[in-house]
């Protein structure tokens, strides 16, 4: 089992190989209390995203730039009200 990113650099995510995914839960708990400082209550109010963005390890997607904003803006206008009412 790998010991999470305190050591190995692996993930905190453990198939196992048995093909279902597991936390590796004392890894999690030794980076969120001890690497973070976090008080029990805090550590277990994180989701395991949370915990990782807080690490460093965020694996999500980019925040919305301003280019596709407008983007989307353009292909979704809003409504006004005048439009509204002529429905």
């Amino acid at each position: 089992r790998p010991s999470g990113w305190c050591a190995s650099g692996a993930s905190f995510l453990d198939t196992g190989g048995h093909g279902m995914s597991r936390f590796d839960w004392p890894a999690l708990m030794e980076a969120g209390m001890h690497r973070l400082k976090l008080t029990p209550a805090q550590f277990w109010a994180l989701t395991p995203v949370e915990l990782e963005m807080m690490l460093g390890r965020g694996g999500g997607t980019a925040p919305l730039g301003r280019t596709r904003l407008d983007e989307l803006s353009t292909a979704f206008p809003d409504e006004t009200r005048e439009e509204r009412r002529d429905e």
